[in-house]
């Protein structure tokens, strides 16, 4: 494998890995809380399909990006109210969300459109363009460095950086600020966090809302972003991924990163059969690379990534003691 050619697939692998990113750290802090959320897919779904629709009705991607915000806000504030308010099973609310975005964007998208459940393409001002980083053309020239920062590091748009910058931004929230202690105190010992005067179902809520945040991102960039429009089940099992991701990171914000980006990597050795022939002189066949993230999946949930302990109370309601 050449220079060059490893410069496109690292490219590739931030494009695919940063919806990961986005909703691993979604997960991360609605796990922290002590609120598992299945549902990151309908989630980034329904976001996707939001900024889409609005983005291709209005012309404008910032507008379409707000509306893919909100989508997912929606579905977030529901599994909210199912899983705190009404003390409801975590993980059938999240399966029964996914579910429902899966029908009613679909629904949505070919009453407004009547394109088969699609969104028509995007364009111009109703997506984002890629952002060429400062110097990136000057530096191009420089070995070894030069090339990197202008093939990798520059030329995406603008929610690759705003993903990068949410990993240090993360782990400064959860380990630096009181929000961050009291968030991973109520993931712990609810109780506890009870005890010291502070609402556990506002702390919870906090921490779905910033999930619901976090996946319209997501959403949002997949269809206005990675892709020039919506498309049905367009997703493809990232948010399951997303979730093995973070088992894998074991609940950490730079491990999600990582994690992710390796997810990425393999998603993007997939579309480059060539190179992995060459350098292991095997024919592997397309269907067979397509599934190695998956694969991946399977094995970080199945435990051979090192024992990963969740959040003690993960899962469980909390009802307060009289």
């Amino acid at each position: 494998m050449d220079y060059d050619t490893l410069l496109q697939i690292l490219g590739a692998s931030i494009r695919f890995g940063t919806p990961l990113l986005l909703a691993c750290l979604a997960g991360l802090y609605s796990e922290r809380a002590g609120i598992f959320d299945i549902g990151l897919e309908g989630k980034m779904l329904m976001a996707a399909m939001s900024t889409g629709a609005v983005a291709a009705i209005t012309g404008s991607v910032w507008i379409g990006l707000l509306a893919g915000i909100a989508g997912s806000l929606a579905f977030a504030l529901v599994h909210g109210m199912a899983s705190i308010t009404f003390r409801g099973n975590q993980l059938i609310s999240g399966v029964a969300l996914n579910f429902v975005a899966s029908g009613i964007t679909v629904l949505i998208a070919q009453a407004l459109f009547r394109q088969g459940g699609r969104t028509p393409p995007l364009s111009g001002e109703g997506r984002f363009n890629p952002i060429t980083l400062p110097f990136a053309e000057a530096l191009s020239s420089v070995p070894l460095f030069g090339p990197f920062y202008a093939k990798v590091l520059s030329g995406h748009v603008i929610l690759v950086y705003v993903a990068f910058l949410l990993v240090p931004l993360t782990w400064w929230v959860l380990y630096r600020t009181r929000f961050g202690l009291r968030l991973r105190a109520v993931g712990e010992n609810p109780a506890s966090v009870d005890t010291a005067g502070v609402s556990v179902v506002r702390l919870r809520f906090s921490a779905v809302i910033i999930t619901g945040v976090l996946c319209g991102l997501a959403g949002a960039y997949m269809s206005a972003g990675l892709q020039a429009g919506f498309g049905r089940e367009m997703t493809a099992g990232r948010g399951y991924i997303a979730l093995a991701a973070l088992i894998f990171a074991k609940w950490r914000p730079w491990a999600a990163l990582w994690a992710t980006m390796l997810f990425g990597f393999l998603s993007a050795l997939s579309l480059r059969p060539d190179v992995i022939s060459n350098t292991i002189g095997i024919d592997i066949p397309g269907p067979a690379l397509d599934a190695l993230p998956y694969v991946l999946t399977v094995l970080a949930l199945a435990g051979f990534v090192g024992r990963a302990i969740p959040p003690r109370a993960g899962g469980e309601p909390y009802v307060k003691e009289r």
